[in-house]
Parts: C-alpha cells; structure tokens; sequence
C-alpha cells in the first residue's frame, strides 16, 4: 500500500468528513493519485463513507498501533523491550533477522500494520489484515544454542493463551507445533527461526501473528476456518493492549524457558492441547503419512503419537498435523 493511502487514513482517522478536495490540497496529491489512494484502502479492507457533499469519512475507528501507547502499557517492563513500529513491510521476521546479525539486542521487537509477505511454516503464506490484525517478531538471545531451543514454539503458544485470556479471550487452545486455535478454528500462529552454534549462543525470531479483527472478506479467503479476537470476546480489544500483554507473558516466559527448557511449561501446554486423545494423522513434504492417536508431548516439546508400534516421538521439522 502506497505511502499516501497511509497518509489519507491518518487524517481520515479523526472521524471527520473530508473532502476529495480538501484532502487532495492537504497531501499535494492529484485527484486521480487520491482517487487510486482511495480504492488502495477499501483494497485492504478499509469501509469508507462515502457522502455527496460532505466527502469521506471512516465507516469504523482505525487502531492505530502506538510505541507511546504500548510503552506506557509494559510499564517498569518497557525496559526490557525495544518496540519499533512501521506502517508497511514485507516480514516482520525478515527485517529482524537482518537486524540481529548486526548486533541488534534482546528484547527488540518490530511491528508493522501491513505484512505484505508475511511467512509461516513450511513457506506458507500468513495473511494479514489492514488494522485487522497483530503482526510482530520479538528477538531473544540465548546463551545455549539451537539444541537447547526444542520445544520454544510451544512455549510460546502457552505465553500468547496467557495473554489472550488476560483480554478476555479465554479457551484457547494449542495445536501442535505452533498454531493458536478456538473451537477449531485458527487464531493466530508462530514462526521461530533460530540461528548460532548447535553448542554455543545463539538467537530466535519468534514471529507472531494474531487475527484481531478480521473482515469477512479475508476470513473468506483464507483456505482454513479461522476466527479473531473481537469475535471470541464479543468486543473490539485493541492492538496495543494486545501487543503489550503479549509481550509482558512472552518475556516472562522465554526467561524461564532460557533457564529450564520446556519442561516446567509442559503441563499447561497440555491442558491446553487442542488434539489430546484424538485421532491425528501426521504428514511429511516426501509424502509419508503416521496415523495415530495424539498422546501428548514430552518434556522436549515433541509430539507423542499412540500407533500400532507403540508412543512414537515425532520433532517438528517440516510435519504437519491434522485431525483425522
């Protein structure tokens, strides 16, 4: 989305009617490049009224993620995070992957209201809406190196149900390695991408993304049911209070992971496990396929499969689970 539409929203954010006019003299636009900037925002989802007269208007209030807001919101724990916002980018994961190879520090995180190449597992596509969702990637530093990650992503979901419940979304579950589920359908998913000596420090990029407020034509789009915040909880929450308690329960969370692995977060992990007992099929990029039923995980954070050859331990790699 073009620099100018995000200038329009802004001053479309102030529930005042503008119009075409008015708006082209204050951004220096031409009428034809607003008119484009226009249908760029009702493109992303954005609802205008539209009104002979008065001009234009936002149909529903723009939650703006704020750094002064969020700030405020980690109170003493603001220290412990550097939040930088940007209104567009292609990964949020991309730019702080680059960022910590240049030495950027624990804590660092980079949020961006539009995702335009957002990631997930296996190169899957994470779609994102324009104010409708939360996109973040949170940087944490490791003295133990990869061997002693297994299991993060799990730890991970367990600090976001915590956060989620604490805005009123309460029942969330966890699908196995890293999906956020409510009454089956997808709420948000994590991305880890980890790099550093198998032995030695290292760091993670944990990349977050939450559906908040999705449009319908999104949620149509997706190939998956989904759901979002305000729906669970009947009521708009807003980003930023969001985005603060997610990051208040994953640094509470990632210190005592960096301390004690997985293992003190395995049973809450299990009470919130969306497949416990039930028929589950995994499956594998080569095609090979493991029916069975889910049994858990075990203290290293891998999945525990009941099949005819007894509990097998399956690592996350490139696995998929479905329910069978």
């Amino acid at each position: 989305m073009s620099p100018l539409s995000f200038d329009i929203l802004r001053r479309l954010s102030d529930a005042r009617f503008r119009s075409g006019q008015l708006l082209a003299r204050e951004l220096g636009a031409s009428h034809p490049r607003l008119l484009q900037a226009l249908r760029e925002l009702e493109g992303c989802g954005i609802e205008l009224l539209k009104v002979p007269g008065l001009g234009y208007r936002l149909a529903v209030p723009y939650d703006w993620l704020d750094q002064a807001a969020v700030d405020a919101l980690l109170g003493a724990h603001a220290r412990d995070f550097h939040v930088e916002l940007q209104d567009v980018c292609a990964s949020t994961n991309t730019l702080l992957l680059e960022r910590a190879r240049s030495g950027a520090p624990s804590g660092s995180v980079f949020a961006c209201e539009l995702q335009t190449a957002g990631r997930g597992r296996r190169g899957n596509d994470w779609q994102s809406s324009l104010g409708g969702s939360l996109t973040f990637s949170l940087l944490w530093r490791f003295t133990r190196g990869g061997a002693g990650l297994s299991g993060l992503s799990l730890a991970v979901g367990v600090a976001l149900a915590r956060a989620l419940a604490a805005v009123g979304a309460a029942g969330v579950q966890l699908k196995w390695p890293n999906d956020l589920l409510h009454t089956g359908r997808k709420l948000g998913g994590i991305l880890i991408e980890a790099q550093g000596a198998s032995a030695g420090p290292g760091f993670a990029v944990i990349g977050i993304g939450l559906n908040v407020r999705l449009p319908e034509s999104l949620s149509d789009a997706i190939a998956q049911p989904v759901t979002d915040v305000a729906s669970i909880i009947g009521r708009p929450v807003e980003r930023n209070h969001l985005l603060a308690a997610a990051l208040l329960e994953v640094g509470e969370v990632l210190a005592l992971f960096a301390h004690d692995g997985f293992a003190p977060l395995r049973e809450e992990w299990m009470a919130r496990h969306a497949h416990q007992g039930k028929a589950i099929t995994l499956s594998s990029g080569n095609g090979i396929a493991v029916a069975g039923k889910a049994a858990g995980v075990a203290e290293d954070g891998a999945l525990l499969v009941e099949t005819a050859r007894g509990v097998e331990r399956f690592l996350s790699g490139e696995l998929t689970l479905r329910a069978s």
